[in-house]
Protein backbone atom coordinates (compact mmCIF):
# COMPACT_ATOMS: atom_id res chain seq x y z
CA UNK A 1 0.00 0.00 0.00
CA UNK A 2 1.20 3.48 -0.80
CA UNK A 3 0.10 6.96 -1.75
CA UNK A 4 -1.97 7.01 -4.95
CA UNK A 5 0.35 9.11 -7.10
CA UNK A 6 3.22 8.84 -9.56
CA UNK A 7 2.37 5.35 -10.86
CA UNK A 8 2.75 3.55 -7.53
CA UNK A 9 1.29 0.38 -9.05
CA UNK A 10 3.99 0.35 -11.74
CA UNK A 11 6.67 0.66 -9.05
CA UNK A 12 5.29 -2.36 -7.18
CA UNK A 13 5.05 -4.40 -10.39
CA UNK A 14 8.67 -3.49 -11.23
CA UNK A 15 9.92 -4.65 -7.82
CA UNK A 16 7.91 -7.87 -7.89
CA UNK A 17 9.05 -8.66 -11.45
CA UNK A 18 12.68 -8.51 -10.32
CA UNK A 19 11.97 -11.35 -7.89
CA UNK A 20 9.51 -13.58 -9.74
CA UNK A 21 10.04 -12.86 -13.42
CA UNK A 22 7.08 -12.18 -15.69
CA UNK A 23 3.70 -11.55 -14.09
CA UNK A 24 0.74 -13.33 -15.66
CA UNK A 25 -1.99 -11.19 -17.19
CA UNK A 26 -4.81 -10.68 -14.70
CA UNK A 27 -2.56 -11.27 -11.67
CA UNK A 28 -2.43 -7.60 -10.68
CA UNK A 29 -5.34 -5.95 -8.86
CA UNK A 30 -5.19 -2.25 -7.93
CA UNK A 31 -7.70 -0.83 -5.44
CA UNK A 32 -7.91 2.80 -4.34
CA UNK A 33 -8.88 3.70 -0.79
CA UNK A 34 -12.28 5.23 -0.11
CA UNK A 35 -10.96 8.78 -0.45
CA UNK A 36 -8.46 7.80 -3.19
CA UNK A 37 -5.47 9.00 -1.15
CA UNK A 38 -3.95 5.51 -1.01
CA UNK A 39 -3.80 2.54 -3.35
CA UNK A 40 -3.29 -1.15 -2.66
CA UNK A 41 -1.65 -3.42 -5.20
CA UNK A 42 -2.28 -7.17 -5.01
CA UNK A 43 -0.20 -9.49 -7.18
CA UNK A 44 -1.00 -13.20 -7.20
CA UNK A 45 1.85 -15.59 -8.02
CA UNK A 46 3.25 -18.99 -7.08
CA UNK A 47 6.34 -18.58 -4.91
CA UNK A 48 9.31 -20.84 -5.61
CA UNK A 49 10.85 -20.65 -2.12
CA UNK A 50 10.73 -18.95 1.26
CA UNK A 51 13.96 -17.17 0.33
CA UNK A 52 12.24 -15.66 -2.72
CA UNK A 53 9.38 -14.37 -0.55
CA UNK A 54 11.78 -13.00 2.06
CA UNK A 55 13.83 -11.12 -0.54
CA UNK A 56 10.70 -9.67 -2.14
CA UNK A 57 9.24 -8.59 1.20
CA UNK A 58 12.55 -7.03 2.24
CA UNK A 59 12.83 -4.96 -0.93
CA UNK A 60 9.18 -3.87 -0.89
CA UNK A 61 9.12 -2.88 2.78
CA UNK A 62 12.45 -1.01 2.46
CA UNK A 63 11.21 1.22 -0.37
CA UNK A 64 10.32 4.73 0.81
CA UNK A 65 7.06 4.85 -1.17
CA UNK A 66 5.73 1.55 0.20
CA UNK A 67 3.80 2.29 3.39
CA UNK A 68 2.76 -1.31 4.10
CA UNK A 69 3.63 -4.71 2.65
CA UNK A 70 1.81 -7.94 3.47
Amino acid sequence: MGLAKDDFDALVVEIVTRHIGNICEGSVVVRPSRNSKYVSVTITFLAQSQAQLDALYTELSAHERVLMAL
